[in-house]
């Protein structure tokens, strides 16, 4: 179909072309007034809106670096413009580069309080860094100026659904395809509720139904995830696997060009190796010196995503005088201090005194920002990743006791490659069966040398035996970080629905000592490229015969 602009434009044709555009933009039609846009600047016009426009073009079909550029050029020539500003935000979103969102998004609003659609933006970047209740406070001020603004309702649907609240989410939900009949985030939250309800048949055929409508970006990557869980609910394995790796394909078509392995930008397999290639032998009994606001007891737990960590985690928080924070970057201030972006770590057995003391109070500091009260309890901070910081953790927090969950290797890839997770270096691996399977064995390769050389005090613990033995596989973790027995450690489900989980496991966590174990049985046949790189790592943890 031709163009309705051509590539020059007289006079005449600009002041008919603006008209257009004036009327485009009026009956909501943002794709015509976006081309129009485009032909006004070929013709030498150059206004902010203009370059918004135009930004917003390349932003639908994944071009960030180009639609930032525009934005950049906007707000030069409209400082302080908030419909620039909001763009920006939303773009840096894109790019992976939530901080910088949040602090341009928190500008936008602060200039311009009633700025629905920044609202509804600050709600996806804040969902993006996991803190959800803060995400629906966002999606509520949305509301509160915009009532029909569909997508902060779908959202909040979504969030309530990944809680277990069944009736508010679909209630939110009904409320959001009343007014927009296919809100991606609304037939998420019902595809959701109808999965963990065993109705795979419903979910595949609102999902279908989504995917016909042609989503893009992460929706379409989600809508696709959730038809492989509609489908393997119904037994349909093939279809199912062929729905998950349709979704990582689109994963990795919306964010190549800023999470592929790059000159300048190593993968995280790279790092993860880089790492394990400077751990030695570290002297024992090195001491540091305390710092306020520290915590009583302090446990690192580590393993590897979809191994079991956030179970345990919630297992333990149960316990009184417990504090755990859910997967947060609590070691942030030591990146490229410690540690640069290649891997490349500073000599840490010759870290000056005082340093120790300012990085060890930056991450007590950052505790207490997240919210942990720790003074006087037992901290647990979990980080499935954690073991690319264990060298970092000898030096700073010797003292700390370090639990390690194992799980199948085969359970743990499928299981990532079954997942949305927030787009970063290890979710690209993890897009690639292939490209999963090394990476679990450049940490697992990591985690071993750590626990071969640093003086770390580490204990094991297996999720299939957490589930066939729960009382003595939690009696002896809980000894071993100083913890006593207590009943409260089995109703780690209400724990888990009173502060609400934000990892990919929530639906198993809520529902309590769910047993995942075998699952990959049913997925060997496409599992097989896998298999050989992970089967070192089977035998050596006694996987075999499961």
């Amino acid at each position: 179909m031709p163009s309705k602009t051509s590539a020059t434009l007289s006079k005449g044709k600009r002041v008919k072309a603006w008209a257009q555009l004036e009327q485009a933009l009026a009956g909501g039609d943002i794709a015509l007034a976006a081309e129009l846009a485009e032909a006004l600047l070929r013709a030498g016009e150059r206004e902010a809106m203009l370059l918004n426009l135009a930004a917003w073009r390349r932003e639908e079909t994944g071009d960030y670096a180009g639609a930032h550029r525009l934005l950049r050029e906007a707000l030069t020539l409209a400082p302080g413009d908030v419909m620039v500003l909001g763009a920006i935000g939303a773009v840096l979103r894109k790019e992976g580069q939530l901080p910088e969102a949040l602090a341009v998004l928190d500008r936008v609003i602060a200039a311009e309080p009633r700025h629905a659609a920044a609202w509804l933006e600050r709600g996806y970047t804040l969902e993006a860094l996991r803190e959800t209740a803060a995400a629906s406070d966002s999606y509520r001020r949305a509301l509160a100026i915009d009532p029909h603004l569909a997508p902060a309702l779908g959202r909040l649907a979504d969030i309530a659904a990944r809680r277990g609240e069944t009736q508010v989410a679909r209630e939110l939900a009904r409320r959001a395809l009343a007014i927009q009949p296919r809100d991606p985030a609304a037939i998420f939250a019902l595809s959701t509720l109808a999965i963990e309800a065993r109705d795979g048949a419903a979910a595949e055929a609102d999902l279908r139904a989504l995917l016909a409508a042609d989503p893009n970006g992460d929706d379409r990557t989600r809508a696709l995830t959730l038809l492989g869980d509609a489908l393997d609910r119904q037994g349909r394995v093939d279809e199912a696997f062929a729905s998950y790796a349709q979704a990582q394909a689109n994963f990795r078509k919306v964010y190549g060009d800023v999470l592929a392995p790059a000159p300048g930008r190593p993968s995280h397999r790279a790092y993860i190796e880089r790492i394990a290639d400077q751990v030695t032998v570290a002297p024992a009994g090195q001491e540091v010196a305390p710092v306020a606001g520290e915590a009583a007891g302090h446990v690192f737990l580590i393993g590897y995503p979809r191994s079991g960590t956030t179970l345990v985690e919630n297992i333990l928080a149960s316990a009184p005088g417990v504090v755990a924070l859910e997967e947060r970057d609590t070691l942030a201030d030591t990146d490229d201090v410690l540690v640069d972006n290649d891997g490349v770590m500073a000599d840490l057995g010759s870290l000056d005194p005082e340093e120790i003391v300012r990085l060890r109070a930056a991450y007590w500091g950052r505790v207490r920002g997240y919210g942990g009260e720790v003074a006087g309890k037992l901290f647990v901070d979990m980080n499935p990743l954690g073991g690319t910081r264990l060298p970092i953790i000898a030096r700073l927090f010797p003292d700390a006791r370090v639990l390690v969950m194992r799980r199948d290797p085969r359970d743990i890839v499928l299981s990532c490659f079954r997942i949305n997770f927030t787009p970063s270096p290890a979710a690209w691996a993890f897009s690639d069966l292939e490209d999963a399977a090394r990476h679990y064995g450049a940490l697992m390769d990591l985690t071993e040398r750590c626990r071969e050389h640093l003086p770390l005090a580490f204990h094991e613990v297996r999720y299939d035996r957490l589930v066939t033995d729960f009382e003595e596989t939690v009696r002896a973790m809980a000894g071993f970080i100083g913890l006593e027995w207590t009943e409260d450690f089995r109703r780690f489900d209400r724990t888990a629905q009173t502060r609400g989980v934000q990892t990919a496991s929530a639906t198993q966590v809520r529902r309590g000592l769910y047993d995942g174990r075998g699952q990959w049985h049913r997925y060997a046949a496409h599992l097989a490229p896998a298999l050989p790189i992970l089967q070192p790592w089977i035998e050596r943890f006694g996987f075999e015969q499961l």
